[in-house]
């Protein structure tokens, strides 16, 4: 198997399936695996809770400034390659966070790991979603494959956990051995991930129009974005400083992975009833309660819980928002996409520093975790006029 090799015409399902293993590897693994392993890094490389926000937050901006690259056609005609090659380099940055231990190369390294799954997302989704056509089954799976990729990346840290610690070297195996999986997956994807489907030339769009609907959920997105990102990145942080204990730890994250990889079908229903304002709004409110319980309930039911909602509404709240988007700027749908995932990132990486900061400050994540839920709240608020726009 090579990157060049270029698989017969797919079925939509294996068209899927690739999507989803290319999601898992770039998403669940290149961006949130960071989640599971941080514990151990905080107490192996004698990392604080500032440290562990400023690596994170390298690793969002470095995923914002993909996408914003992402958006230029210097890549058409070669999303393919580009694509296999971003999780190519995603494995090979898994493996390099192994071999360091100084804050100043952590932020480097997840700076372009950052980058690499952006762009393996961007050009991946770029040739699966078009699918999406001939079968509702292909967006699910790609976008599941997040969720999937979360919770075995869950799985393995525990197992690594479990039989090598995860003080001062445990962590390092955490790292190597979801490189390994991630460079098999890239193996897979390489014979799943079809060549681009032809499209008709890109259409220049006029400027954005920026109506008091659009800038209301661009803003209410942005929160969002600042409001999900503190427990997701230190939801089993919080788990271990409670003393919640290994398996806690582990099923905090796998029970966020699994109900990820479920959470678009769970809504459907709900986004047929009553529309996509309204779910989005529903999904703000359920991870700002899962937020708040994550912190004030007792240790076991406030990993789990705050797990479980958050996996239920943060890829949701994604896909829905950015329909909204493009529903709310039908003359410039691209435009609105990459302002909201503008503000989107931003709000990604502000979350993780003024967390970190805010908790070796107050010597606990309650501070910042309420900080959070009330930037969740501010942005379910400011989708209330949007309710009569709902589609």
């Amino acid at each position: 198997m090579t990157l060049r090799s270029v698989p017969p015409a797919s079925s939509p399902i294996l068209v899927g399936l690739g999507g989803a293993l290319a999601m898992a590897a770039a998403m669940g693994f290149g961006r949130f695996v960071f989640t599971p392993i941080l514990p151990g890094m905080m107490e192996g490389a004698s990392l604080s809770a500032a440290d562990a926000g400023l690596i994170a937050g390298a690793n969002f901006l470095g995923y914002l400034a993909g996408a914003i690259l992402s958006s230029f056609g210097w890549a058409a005609g070669r999303e393919r390659r580009v694509a296999l090659l971003g999780l190519l380099a995603t494995a090979v940055l898994l493996a390099a966070m192994a071999v360091t231990d100084t804050l100043s190369a952590f932020l480097v390294i997840r700076f372009l790991a950052g980058l690499a799954s952006a762009f393996a997302m961007v050009f991946t989704s770029s040739i699966v979603l078009p699918h999406g056509a001939e079968s509702e089954a292909v967006p699910l799976l790609h976008f599941g494959g997040v969720g999937f990729g979360i919770a075995l990346s869950s799985a393995l840290v525990f197992v690594i956990n479990l039989f090598a610690g995860d003080g001062a070297h445990g962590w390092r195996l955490s790292w190597i051995g979801s490189a390994v999986l991630a460079a098999v997956v890239v193996a897979v994807v390489a014979q799943l991930l079809p060549r681009p489907m032809p499209g008709s030339a890109p259409v220049r769009e006029p400027a954005l129009s920026w109506r008091r609907p659009l800038v209301l959920l661009t803003l209410s997105y942005g929160l969002f974005g600042f409001g999900y990102v503190i427990t997701a990145t230190f939801l089993v942080a919080i788990a271990r400083s409670t003393s919640a204990g290994p398996v806690v730890e582990f099923l905090a994250w796998f029970v966020t992975g699994t109900a990820a990889a479920l959470s678009l079908i769970a809504w459907r229903r709900l986004v047929r009833r009553a529309g996509l304002a309204a779910t989005y709004l529903a999904c703000i409110v359920l991870e700002a309660i899962g937020v708040l319980a994550s912190v004030l309930l007792p240790p076991v039911a406030g990993a789990l819980i705050g797990g479980l909602f958050l996996g239920l509404t943060f890829i949701a709240v994604t896909a829905y928002g950015l329909q909204l988007g493009r529903i709310l700027s039908p003359e410039s749908p691209r435009r609105a996409l990459a302002i909201m995932t503008a503000a989107f990132g931003t709000g990604q990486i502000i979350g993780p520093l003024v967390a970190g900061w805010l908790a070796e400050g107050s010597g606990s994540f309650t501070l910042p975790t309420i900080v959070a839920a009330a930037m969740l709240a501010a942005s379910a608020l400011l989708v209330l006029p949007l309710l009569r726009k709902s589609a």
